[in-house]
């Protein structure tokens, strides 16, 4: 008989996303008539039309793969060089990063990175992640066998786990111990906050003196609107000898049901052996991408392409001013409601806290009974984010509305 990999019997319960849609299905079968009036607000989806611009370039591609001249097979793991340059000018060099073509590799998206660079670290790290934070980041180390089993409080032996607070404004600070990887998200998911420069000196330092690597999710940053919140972790002096950075256009283009993403890795990040040899990373996981990767559809990279064009970078701004203008309504609505309100500044989330009383889940089933709107939890983002829920600002303007007319009606 086969065996399976046992690793995966060390995940807690059910991925919070799949939960979350497990109740709401339980209460629109039960309640039909409240279901018509439900808003999700819960998944970070967005809902607005794609770009006009990347609507006009993959319908080009797509007629040039009906003409034998223009067809394209398969293309490069790694993404076509146009998009790489595109990717590499525009988010780097334009701002004066050293960023080379040939570091970026296109994929189909920053979730999928984030698992899949485990492939090319060794199951020896020890690992550092905030609390709360993404649970893709936990998960995917936990079905690798890099952890060891969940304590009764969820908590993974092998773990580091960063306290994110309101006392520390929910940006980590370096522990005190060495850690080998680390996992950064700024700006934060769930909870909006962005790391300042001097933060992120702070992390920066801390990897190059222990030799540790920073996995620095920056699937966001076309969402910082304050000035001095740095867009990428490259903006740190020496973060190139310690950070790979995931970036995503998900979020910015409305790439969520069309995929693509980026990942960065410089030639000159190094990582030791357990004979104590120091090799560049970079070549690992370009024969990673070669190997377990075929590529993101030609359509799509045309489309990704499109959104460096002029018109592109417009249609992206008006997209991401939409959501932003939806995050001040649900902000100042949940503050109408007499809430505690974090975020909504630098990310399309807001951070909520709950009222006295009730857990993040007791807050979910109410908010969504009551005012039949579905929410995202804290607690599925960490112990620390216990308390706590996540209001997503994807959504259309008409909704963001109700919803902030809604959660001030609420009694709690």
């Amino acid at each position: 008989m086969a065996y399976l990999n046992e690793n995966y019997l060390k995940l807690k319960a059910g991925y919070l996303f799949p939960e979350i849609g497990r109740r709401v299905k339980a209460f629109c079968e039960g309640n039909p008539e409240a279901a018509k009036r439900l808003i999700r607000c819960g998944i970070g989806d967005v809902t607005e039309p794609l770009p006009a611009a990347v609507v006009a370039a993959m319908h080009r591609a797509v007629d040039e793969m009906a003409v034998r001249d223009t067809f394209k097979g398969y293309g490069p793991e790694q993404g076509y060089e146009w998009l790489r340059g595109a990717i590499a000018q525009n988010d780097y060099r334009a701002h004066g990063l050293e960023v080379a073509d040939d570091e970026i590799f296109v994929s189909d998206g920053s979730k999928c990175d984030c698992g899949a660079i485990l492939d090319i670290l060794g199951d020896r790290n020890r690992l550092a992640i905030t609390d709360p934070v993404y649970p893709v980041y936990v998960d995917t180390n936990v079905m690798v066998g890099h952890t060891g089993e969940a304590d009764a409080n969820g908590a993974y032996a092998g773990i580091h786990y960063l306290p994110c607070t309101q006392a520390n404004g929910f940006i980590p600070e370096p522990p005190q111990e060495a850690v080998d990887v680390v996992y950064l998200c700024s700006p934060n998911n769930p909870t909006g906050a962005a790391a300042t420069r001097e933060q992120l000196e702070a992390w920066v330092t801390y990897a190059r003196k222990h030799g540790a690597i920073l996995l620095f999710d920056a699937a966001y940053e076309a969402y910082i609107t304050q000035p001095g919140i740095p867009h990428s972790i490259y903006e740190i002096p020496g973060a190139r000898e310690c950070a790979i950075e995931f970036r995503s256009f998900s979020k910015n283009g409305g790439f969520t049901g069309v995929r693509c993403a980026f990942t960065v890795v410089p030639k000159t990040l190094k990582a030791k052996t357990v004979a104590g040899e120091s090799l560049p990373l970079h070549p690992l996981w370009s024969r990673r991408m070669t190997t377990k990767f075929n590529g993101v559809s030609y359509m799509v990279q045309r489309a990704a392409e499109a959104l460096y064009s002029a018109e592109g970078k417009a249609q992206v701004r008006a997209l991401i001013e939409h959501y932003m203008g939806n995050a001040r309504i649900l902000v100042a609505g949940a503050k109408a409601a007499g809430l505690t309100v974090l975020g909504g500044v630098n990310a399309p989330y807001i951070w909520v806290g709950a009222p006295a009383g009730y857990t993040s889940w007791q807050a979910f089933d109410k908010i969504l009974g009551e005012a039949n709107v579905v929410i995202t939890p804290g607690s599925g983002f960490g112990r620390n984010g216990e308390g706590w829920f996540r209001v997503s600002a994807f959504n259309s303007r008409a909704n963001a509305e109700e919803v902030s007319r809604r959660l001030q009606a609420l009694r709690w």
